[in-house]
Formats: structure tokens, sequence, C-alpha cells
């Protein structure tokens, strides 16, 4: 059996690696290793939770172990597609590195650039990066690559489905084409094939497990339901979520909860809390200093479930993480790999259940056609009640004066109801007397019409509105308003005079 003493690594790394507790190097070390101090290019293909950060950790920095760093130029890079994992690949290297004097600088969003700029004017040996941070400081002229001797990329599946890869191609032109590459994946997507054919020069391809394929040591759960109303799917699946949860008991001594979209995470963690549970979200809207306290409270215990979106798949390294969730159905399956892979990590045994409602199908057939299985299906644990217990909505005011009318009632219903007169108690009248007030009632007069009313004698005066619309009135002018125009109301004569008729009447001359 292969021991890291058989790697010919630096005997500081060694000294580390057995201060991290470690012996046995796991197959995608102790396959990778050998050739990444030969200084050749490396692609790795290994599932999750494998040992792939230490795979490419331990040769850098016995690579890196003659030399110094220049200001502005690192003599290494490392890429990763989400901040907790680009923290994981630091505190791997601290780990190892501890006995030597490598240097490292963590470029993130989140930070303040100017704590990261004083790291790369004083010269690192180890620059980890997303590629969007990194890319910033390089247009910013802060850092310069044309000194990167080892670049590695990390979780490049991840990179594709987050649109890195053309940030990637970018950084890939701003280094040496003279440095040595390694390229790690869990899968081999064609536009990331296409990328290793480009910029790695005579790759050993290194495959330690069947590409999409999870661990031996996980026991997957498929619990399938449908929920009582098409409107309550989201609410029957938080019962079903909780009802797994108190199953598990004391077995479940941690558990990550994966929702497909943030604004559920926030949902999902706020109804955990409310029916008692230890529960927060983590996801990319959050602020980065609140991503790292809720992580820490997690690593260390205080957090008992962990609510995240895959933003979290592939950054955190928990070894001791009992059980994974699938609140939802991944709706890329190689998501599925990753999330469930948090679970059962280095040799232990994990739990992952994934609840499915019927408009699930085709992502779960999706899944089971890329693990080449059949997920196994459970019935709905017991205790499951889509009705009570403790709301996690706020609940709604008492029906008061003013309020909405009661739903279900047509629009109409609800008008007719308001101009009908209020019913007033009926008062009985002998009919000989009713008889006798209709006889003696006078006919009611017919209402004039408007130009039939009688118009009142008054004083011209010509601003007066009103005399104009009297005349109006006179004139038999009907429904024009107080806008008829002047001309309209005057009074015209059709004369069959001739021109000189006119004139000479105009002048006196007639005759």
């Amino acid at each position: 059996m292969t021991k890291f003493e058989d790697l010919a690594l630096d005997p500081r790394v060694l000294k580390a690696v057995a201060e991290a507790g470690y012996t046995t190097p796991t197959p995608i070390q102790a396959q990778a290793i050998p050739h990444a101090l030969q200084g050749r290019d490396v692609l790795g293909i290994a599932q999750t939770g494998t040992g792939k950060t230490a795979s490419f950790v331990l040769p850098m920095i016995t690579l890196l172990g003659q030399g110094r760093a220049k200001a502005r130029m690192p003599r290494s890079l490392v890429l990763a597609p989400t901040r907790e994992l680009a923290a994981q690949v630091a505190e791997n290297f601290d780990t190892y590195a501890k006995h030597t004097k490598l240097t490292k600088a963590l470029l993130i969003g989140g930070v303040s650039f100017g704590e990261q700029d004083k790291l790369i004017d004083r010269g690192v040996d180890v620059l980890i990066a997303t590629p969007g941070r990194l890319l910033d400081h390089h247009e910013r002229g802060k850092l310069l690559l044309n000194g990167v001797q080892i670049m590695v990329v990390d979780e490049a599946d991840r990179m594709l489905d987050m649109g890195f890869i053309p940030d990637i191609e970018r950084i890939f032109a701003l280094t040496p084409f003279t440095r040595q590459t390694f390229f790690y994946s869990a899968t081999m997507a064609p536009e990331i094939e296409r990328i290793t054919n480009t910029f790695l020069s005579s790759a050993v391809k290194i495959e330690v497990a069947r590409q999409a394929t999870a661990s031996t040591t996980i026991s997957q759960g498929l619990v399938s339901f449908t929920p009582t109303r098409k409107d309550r799917s989201f609410a029957d699946k938080r019962a079903v979520l909780r009802a797994l949860i108190k199953s598990e008991g004391e077995a479940c001594t941690n558990a990550i909860i994966f929702c497909n979209r943030k604004m559920d995470v926030d949902v999902v963690a706020k109804s955990l809390k409310a029916h008692g549970f230890n529960a927060a979200p983590i996801h990319g809207d959050l602020d980065q200093s609140q991503r790292t306290r809720t992580l820490e409270s997690f690593r260390d215990g205080t957090l008992h479930l962990l609510v995240a979106s895959d933003v979290a798949a592939r950054g955190l390294d928990i070894p001791a993480v009992s059980h994974v969730f699938n609140f939802d159905v991944p709706s890329h399956p190689e998501d599925y790999i990753h999330r469930i892979g948090r679970t059962g990590r280095a040799g232990r045994t994990g739990k992952a259940f994934t609840i499915a409602v019927p408009n699930d199908a085709k992502y779960l057939s999706a899944i089971q056609s890329l693990v080449k299985m059949d997920i196994p299906a459970m019935p709905l644990p017991e205790g499951v009640d889509f009705e009570d217990g403790p709301s996690d909505r706020a609940p709604r005011p008492a029906a008061g004066r003013g309020d909405r009318p009661e739903r279900g009632r047509k629009a109409g219903e609800r008008v007719r109801e308001a101009r009908a007169p209020r019913s007033q108690t009926p008062v009985e009248v002998p009919v000989a007397v009713a008889a006798a007030v209709v006889a003696a009632a006078p006919p009611p007069a017919p209402e004039p019409r408007r130009h039939d009313r009688p118009v009142e004698p008054r004083e011209r005066r010509p601003d007066d509105r009103r005399d104009r619309r009297d005349d109006r009135w006179e004139s038999g002018v009907v429904g024009m308003g107080d806008h008829v125009p002047d001309f309209i109301l005057r009074s015209f004569q059709i004369s069959t005079e001739t021109a000189d008729e006119a004139e000479e009447k105009a002048t006196g001359t007639e005759g």
C-alpha cells in the first residue's frame, strides 16, 4: 500500500501531513502527485470528497520550495468557482505549508481591495482567487500574471455552470505558455474537454472513479408524494422535511439542506426555526462576513441544520456531515452528485434523502440516467402532518370594518348588494286607508324638457356666461353645454343681391 513517504514530497510537507493525521493517500492523490512532481500537466476527474485539493496543494508546495516571489507577480495561481471553495483551498495551504516560508493571498469578493492589495504588493507565492475578483485586480493594474509557474483550475465543471469559462480562457491567455497546469473536475462536459485540449500540453488523465458516481458509503433515499393541493406543494414539502429530520433522531448529528433557489433557502430556514429546529441559511446574496460566521458555527457544531443553495455544494469540506436533504430535486443532474457528496466523506458513512413531487419526474429521470442506478424509494416518514404545527407565516389580521369582502363571491353580486337600499321594517297599513290616499293624490306633473323651460328675462352682460347659456336654450341648441361656439348662435339671412346692388345700398346711391 502506498504511503505519503513514498511520494517524494518535501520533508516539511510530510511533517505537516503527519501532524494532520494522514498516513495513506487517497487514489487521486497517489496517482496525481508523482506526475505533478515530474512537472507534467494533470487532468484529474474524480467525485467530490476524494481528496482532490491535497492532490495539487502538496506537490505545489514541494515545487515552490525553492525561489522567491516578486511584488505583484505571484508564482502560482489557484482558481475556484466560489468564495467558500477558495477559502477551503487557503485553509489546506495553511495546514500543509506551515513548516515552510511560502506566502499566500486570498482574492475573493466581499473583502476590501485595500487589504488584498497590500498582500499582493509584498509578493505572494500562492494566489488563490475567484475569477471575477482576480480580473478586477488585473484591470486595476495591481496584478501581473506573467510570473505564474503553476496554475490550478479546481471544480472546472462548476465553473462551466456558473458561466466562468470565458473568464478562464482570458486568464489562461494572461499566463505564460510554459506554465504547469492542474485541471480538476468531477464531470467532463464537452466544453471542458475543449479547454483542456487547448490549454493543457500532453496532460496525464487520471480518473479514479467513474464520472458522476456517488460514493458507496452514502445511503440514498427518495421520498415521492403528491401534494394535498397544487398550491400547497411548497408547504407540504416543508412538512415532509421536518418529519424526515425527526425520524432520523439522534443519528442526524448535523445536516445540509439544499434548495434550488435563494429565496427558498431563506423561507425553509425560517420555517425550520419556527418549528424549533436550529437552522440558518447560506447563499450567494448574503454578506461574506455572515456567510463565514454561519459556516464556522456549522463546523464547530453550534449550528445543527445548514440550509444552502448550490453555491455551497462545492465549497464545504466538513468530514462529519451525517445527512444531506435535497429539499428540491436539482435541475442539473451533476449537482445531485456534488450535493450528496457533502456527506460520507473520508471513508465515513452518510445518508442522503431527496424529496420529490410529480413535477420533478424529468429531473429524477436525468439523475438516475447519469448515476446509472435507481434511487431507492422510501415511504412517507411517520408523523407527517400537512395541516398541524406552528405556522411560519405571519398571522392574518382579524376581519373588521373596511376589510375586503370575502373571497369566492362574484364581483357583480358585491356591487348589487352595495347599491341595494337598506332594508327597513315594513309597516302594515289598512287596505281602505291606502286606497283613499292614492285616490286623493293629484296626478304627477310631467317633467318639462330642458328646452321647454321658461327663461327669466335678465339684463344682458357681455361677459355673463349664464346669459349666453340662456340664449342657447331659447335658440333650441340642446346638448352642447357651455362650449357652443358663438358663431353657431348667430342668425344668418341668405341674400340674393348682387355685389353692385349691395354696394349702392350701403352708400345710399340707390336709384
